[in-house]
């Protein structure tokens, strides 16, 4: 299942919602992310993500596909979060579930990795002075090419 929506999610009920979807699930692996209180030694006033709709959607349907093709999953819930978010609030949520922990953990891995780079969002970090727009890290880049051997 995949969601881009501004409002916040809860871990609680996605699992809930997962476990009914799918039958003999032996492991779950989840990634949230959450803003950050700083940039570099500034403090971060807050975060905005833009997207361009229907295009992330379906890069993020992308993502989730390759996952499902290299690892043996039973399902898979992927949110992320747009508009303008503050410290501590949860960006984007990854659920995976399979039968084996390897499976889990890897392709939960994997499907965030690749967001970090594939996804169609474009972060604006404000600070009390200062707004600057975020470019992928060069190491965010570099977890991203991992996967391509």
């Amino acid at each position: 299942m995949i969601k881009v929506q501004e409002e916040d999610f809860s871990l609680t009920d996605e699992i809930t919602f997962l476990k009914k979807r799918c039958n003999n699930i032996g492991a779950l692996s989840t990634f949230i992310g959450i803003v950050r209180d700083k940039r570099e030694d500034e403090k971060l006033v807050s975060m905005t993500l833009e997207h361009y709709p229907g295009m992330t959607e379906k890069m993020l349907n992308k993502i989730n596909t390759e996952a499902l093709s290299r690892w043996d999953l039973l399902d898979t819930t992927i949110i992320h979060r747009y508009g303008k978010l503050l410290p501590g609030e949860q960006i984007v949520l990854v659920i995976t579930a399979s039968k084996h922990r390897k499976e889990a953990i890897e392709s939960c891995h994997f499907i965030i990795d690749w967001l970090k780079t594939k996804g169609p969002f474009w972060k604006y970090e404000k600070t009390v002075d200062k707004g600057f727009w975020v470019d992928a890290k060069s190491q965010d880049l570099d977890e991203e090419l991992k996967w391509n051997n």
